[in-house]
């Protein structure tokens, strides 16, 4: 059975994990970094550009720049969140044809699912080139509080990027089975979870290997992002005042201020104050402005200090769902980078009583936690029994616009239900089911996951046709509802179609096309793994030839110059085949002063 992985994808980072004899590996990029940055990047040469590489260059193309997509991943457009972030990001968010909330970049517009699968194929790249093997399973996580339309835009987007996706699985949930599977962690345990896009709580039982989720809540508009973005109000505001201009009009300026925002947060985790010091980031015919002031650990606190107050107002709601009080906590996890905030840490302590649990790192415990995951599906790790939960109630639509739940939150999954419903009306030819997902009373108030009709409903008075309703949840969290006429037979059965709009016939299409650009990858990878062998052998060849240039010839000197020149030249082309040829004409020559030194000791 081939190797599987389990990847976090996440709103800032990403990060990919593998079991290997029995014990989780995170598996690093070919920077060598163990987290990629969520980003993809387009040019105008035609190319497409993810993670670190595609960070580098944001600030000198924002607009074609796209970070934080998790964010609209099973979004409507006029999603008050959606709305309320249009003016945070430099690129540009628009509404697709079905109102789904996308992406236009050079004038074509991109699923959240399409743009989220470039990230997962750059992980697939990653771990192939790690194990040496094809890799076609996966699990991916999300976060708790993801409803169905979000978990499935993520299922497609494993698809896209060419996975067989064994599992969704919640964050938080991952994170337990990273701490409980080889921290020994028994006991009713909370795991905090806030990453750069979402927060979420669950609240935990681990005993003798069962990992069962009792209750979870959470925010999914609530992160780092949410941080960065107080922060850039706060010196957009500043400059306003001093100059009557708003830097969020600038592209560039907007996209400075966020690498300016993130940087001084994560230095004022460690320090007590920092610089924010932006040169030239305005002029005008008094000519160029620049930002520049010391930015106070305390400054930040009182300026976020809602943001964390919300999140130990949904701690003490899932302890409230779990039946449970702080004093039942044996065990608080932080997880997620935006944790590693002081005045986060503790607020987490204040509020439990308990100092949190980091023995693993935050922002690769939910990874590690999906390897775990992927090991006991392929059965890889035995003794380990998960129990997750929906985190929002599920139901339809009756009579007066109310929704009527068929199955409360925090069920365990998979989950099935069925109940008895009757028309409305005299001689009514067919019933409309209307799928909603949520815990608001009226049908409107909570989010719409599919309508569908059963038709050919004999005549007969109101109440005497029976219609039996079954609502199937499986282990992802994903829906499945059908709707049988009890006097005739008559069924229709649906599988929930997420607010992600990518039909089937979609899917494989940007498949096929996702799988073009894989060679194009692959191709790219082959040029720089190239072009670091030509950096590594120029570099060790200048300085064996310095050393050693009074044992050779002037003509053999001149010989490894050129050979040097035209190893520069063939690499900055990024042409494969001249690189080839011209690494092996160094070769050559660096073999030459090796025969000199071996010569020179003998």
């Amino acid at each position: 059975m081939g190797k599987t992985v389990g990847i976090d994808l996440g709103t800032t980072n990403t990060c990919v994990s593998i079991i290997e004899a029995g014990n989780p590996v995170v598996i690093p990029s070919a920077e060598g970094s163990r987290t990629t940055p969520s980003m993809v990047a387009f040019t105008e040469q035609g190319d497409r550009l993810v993670g670190h590489i595609a960070k580098r260059q944001a600030v000198t193309n924002p607009t074609n720049t796209v970070r934080a997509v998790k964010r609209l991943m099973g979004r409507k457009y006029d999603n008050p969140n959606i709305q309320r972030a249009l003016k945070d990001y430099p690129y540009e968010i628009t509404a697709a044809p079905n109102g789904d909330a996308s992406v236009k970049v050079m004038g074509r517009v991109y699923s959240p699912a399409e743009l989220s699968s470039f990230i997962i194929q750059q992980m697939k790249v990653f771990a192939e080139d790690y194990l040496g093997e094809e890799i076609i399973d996966a699990v991916i996580t999300v976060p708790a509080y993801f409803d169905d339309s979000q978990r499935q835009a993520t299922r497609d987007a494993g698809r896209i990027a060419g996975f067989n996706v064994l599992r969704i699985i919640n964050e938080p949930t991952a994170a337990a089975l990273a701490y409980g599977l080889h921290q020994n962690i028994a006991g009713k345990i909370a795991v905090y979870d806030l990453g750069g896009g979402t927060f979420d709580i669950s609240i935990l039982d681990i005993s003798e290997g069962v990992f069962h989720v009792l209750s979870t809540h959470g925010d999914t508009f609530l992160g780092g992002e949410d941080f960065d973005r107080r922060i850039i109000n706060f010196v957009v505001e500043k400059f306003k005042e001093d100059c009557d201009v708003d830097l969020r009009d600038d592209p560039i300026a907007l996209q400075r201020l966020k690498e300016a925002a993130e940087k001084a947060k994560l230095e004022l985790s460690n320090v007590t104050e920092t610089e924010i010091n932006l040169p030239f980031i305005y002029a005008d015919d008094d000519g160029p402005r620049h930002v520049q002031f010391t930015f106070t650990r305390n400054e930040l606190e009182e300026l976020v200090n809602d943001l964390v107050e919300r999140t130990i107002s949904l701690c003490g709601e899932a302890l409230k769902d779990a039946g449970h009080s702080v004093s039942d906590i044996s065990e608080i996890i932080l997880v997620g980078g935006q944790t590693k905030m002081p005045k986060i840490q503790a607020t987490v302590e204040g509020f439990f009583n308990r100092k949190p649990q980091r023995t693993v790192n935050p922002d690769e415990a939910v990874a590690i936690g999906a390897a775990i995951q992927s090991g006991i599906i392929q059965g890889d790790l035995e003794d380990v029994l998960l129990l997750d939960v929906i985190p929002l109630s599920l139901g339809i639509e009756t009579q007066g616009g109310i929704f009527t739940k068929l199955i409360e939150k925090n069920r365990t999954i998979p989950t099935s239900y069925t109940e008895v419903f009757t028309t409305a009306e005299d001689y009514q030819p067919l019933v409309n089911i209307h799928v909603l997902q949520g815990e608001r009373p009226m049908a409107n108030d909570n989010k719409s996951l599919a309508r569908f009709e059963l038709l050919d409903i004999p005549p007969a008075r109101r109440g005497v046709p029976k219609i039996e309703v079954t609502f199937d949840v499986d282990a992802n969290g994903i829906l499945s509802v059908s709707a049988r006429d009890l006097g005739t037979g008559n069924e229709k059965r649906v599988r929930v179609k997420a607010a992600s709009g990518l039909s089937e016939t979609e899917v494989q299409r940007l498949v096929g096309e996702a799988e073009n650009y894989r060679q194009t990858d692959l191709e790219k990878q082959a040029v720089a793994h190239l072009a670091n062998k030509a950096d590594g052998l120029i570099y060790t060849t200048e300085r064996s030839m310095q050393e050693f240039s009074s044992y050779l010839t002037n003509e053999e000197i001149e010989q490894i110059k050129a050979d040097i020149s035209r190893c520069r030249e063939a690499s900055a082309s990024n042409d494969k085949d001249a690189l080839d040829i011209a690494i092996g004409e160094l070769e050559k020559s660096a073999y030459r002063i090796a025969d000199v030194m071996y010569q020179d000791v003998s």
